[in-house]
């Protein structure tokens, strides 16, 4: 499985960017997907995670309210909608995926068991 994640960039305080990660996999409905960053100086983090069946969705608290996860599985693309932006959310952005299609809001505390990882895409907001 390969993931290329896409749409970063600079933007101001309160602004909003989508991203997206487009994966290798035909059969996403499989996979539970997750949205990961990691800013300077710090560990990668859980952002968002989605069930590949249902679509349950599940965000660290920093982001509830302002970001959206979502999936196209019949194009094999994860999203990330992101609103509301702030300095704080600097960071490199990672798609990744998971086979299993149940995940729950716990798996975004444990990157380790999130098999397959896409390059990261850097989104900047400048304050």
């Amino acid at each position: 499985v390969q993931l290329q994640a896409s749409g970063g960039g600079l933007v101001q305080t309160g602004n909003s960017l989508r991203l997206s990660c487009t994966v290798s996999e035909t059969t996403l409905d499989h996979y539970s997907l997750a949205w990961f960053r990691q800013a300077p100086g710090k560990k990668r983090g859980g952002v968002s995670c989605i069930s590949g069946g249902d679509g349950s969705s599940y965000y660290a608290e920093s982001v509830k309210d302002r970001f959206a996860i979502s999936r196209d599985n019949a194009r094999n693309i994860l999203f990330l909608q992101m609103n509301d932006l702030k300095p704080e959310d600097t960071a490199v952005y990672y798609c990744a995926a998971r086979a299993g299609a149940r995940t729950n809001g716990g798996l975004l505390l444990l990157d380790k068991v999130w098999a397959f990882w896409g390059q990261g895409t850097q989104v900047t907001v400048s304050g």
